[in-house]
């Protein structure tokens, strides 16, 4: 693709590797035969291809972001598919993060906007504060009907009941079981363990059976990937810089083999730090080696080897990857070799590499278009028959459940389940039943 930035806007480091990603582009239009927002709407300018051409407008002038450009690239959902078909190597991702921080500074939003996007910015981060709002979302669950279209989408996503701090959250060291085979700093992260606090607590009996010491590090929180979507650059900044330290601290005093993540979409993000802060001169380093050793945790049992239990649960299950796992992180194959390693069946859907709609706070800022593309992936998902749906994302988890039956875990879960721990929660609940192994088909 052609670009005429001036030599005064590639003075700019962030303008200098936009122009660069641009360059790539070769107008093929392999992306927007995976784009779900394309697929959905059939507009060119709300797939990769249209939104490229309207950022490269919106950089080139340097001015205010347009409203018309706003609205598409506010309706990319960040889901990287099309950067898995590209066939040039375009980094989409970079290019639209830059876009969004381009827009945060030049263009105003309306005021309803604002307020919901700085309401998101200052709860979901934050575990306290957010266990604190969805209390009061379920006080209020019986009037969603009344609320307008955001808020309503934002109350149906509230659990009907909100669990306390686990206490596995805490900064401590969980020591391995018999010898160590390993040292490791689990992301407890913000929002999903005050939506699922089991993902880490089945994450920690885990690792530490298989002989895994886990630390949770004092000073270390949001990933920073939810204010990072927004173009809310020194905030991301911010958060991601507190978890560089804090690991930092635990890699030069004890040592790890590696960063635990939990939640694919954070993993996505923790893994791009070394970019993210690659301006920052007291960072640089160590963020890349931050990135260097994260791993999402069913790469890390891979390595490691999964050791299951001799009685386990024979499920069918549907394994829905996550577009950060699948397309972020590029982990496709993982996940599925561990569930089918612990025993389950694991089933893939039609349209796999097609989003749920979850997309961090997408489904809250977006839910028209979020609630379709989950209408189709659930669709999808139940045309299997599965027993249980798999994921490796609380966003999705939460996403598909809003619209299915059939229970929804973390894959983390059911790996836990068969090497010796509980039946996952949502399992468990379901009756005696659910929990035992079933015959084989």
């Amino acid at each position: 693709m052609q670009t005429n930035f001036t030599l005064a806007q590639l003075a700019d480091p962030a303008i200098e590797e936009a122009n660069r990603i641009l360059r790539k582009c070769v107008h093929c239009g392999f992306c927007t035969a995976t784009c779900p927002t394309y697929v959905l709407l059939g507009d060119e300018l709300d797939g990769p291809r249209g939104r490229i051409y309207q950022m490269r407008e919106m950089m080139q002038s340097g001015g205010p972001a347009p409203a018309s450009v706003v609205k598409h690239v506010d309706r990319c959902l960040s889901c990287l598919s099309c950067m898995t078909t590209c066939p040039s190597g375009v980094n989409y991702m970079h290019l639209v993060d830059h876009a969004r921080v381009h827009i945060e500074r030049t263009y105003r939003r309306p005021l309803a906007e604002r307020m919901l996007r700085r309401m998101l910015a200052l709860v979901l981060p934050y575990p306290a504060i957010f266990r604190l709002a969805l209390r009061g979302a379920v006080v209020g669950r019986p009037f969603a009907a009344l609320l307008p279209g955001r808020l309503k989408a934002m109350a149906a996503m509230a659990p009907k009941r909100v669990q306390g701090p686990s206490p596995v959250d805490r900064p401590q060291i969980h020591p391995a079981q018999g010898p160590r085979r390993g040292r490791v700093a689990l992301m407890a992260g913000c929002a999903q363990r005050v939506l699922a606090p089991g993902i880490n607590e089945a994450t920690i009996r885990l690792l530490t059976r298989h002989g895994v010491e886990v630390v949770v590090a004092k000073g270390a929180g949001c990933c920073g990937a939810l204010v990072h979507h927004m173009g809310q650059e020194a905030a991301a900044h911010a958060q991601a810089g507190r978890n560089v330290r804090a690991w930092v601290r635990e890699f030069d005093e004890d040592g790890l083999d590696a960063v635990i993540i939990n939640t694919s979409g954070c993993g996505t993000t923790v893994k791009d730090y070394g970019f993210l802060l690659g301006g920052d001169a007291a960072l640089a380093g160590d963020a890349a080696r931050v990135s260097a050793i994260t791993r999402d945790i069913t790469e890390y049992m891979a390595e490691l080897g999964l050791e299951p239990a001799a009685d386990n649960p024979v499920l069918r299950v549907a394994y829905h990857s996550a577009c950060s796992m699948q397309h972020g992180q590029k982990i496709t194959e993982a996940p599925k070799q561990l569930l089918q390693q612990a025993g389950y069946r694991v089933l893939e859907a039609a349209e796999a590499h097609l989003c749920c709609g979850s997309a961090g706070t997408y489904n809250l800022l977006q839910p028209e278009i979020a609630t379709k593309l989950r209408d189709r992936k659930v669709a999808n998902l139940e045309a299997m028959g599965p027993e249980v749906i798999a994921t490796g994302n609380v966003g999705c988890m939460t996403q598909i459940a809003t619209g299915t039956g059939i229970p929804v875990v973390h894959t983390v879960e059911l790996l836990d389940w068969a090497t010796g721990g509980p039946a996952p929660a949502i399992l468990a609940q379901a009756g005696p039943g659910a929990t035992q192994p079933l015959a084989a088909d």
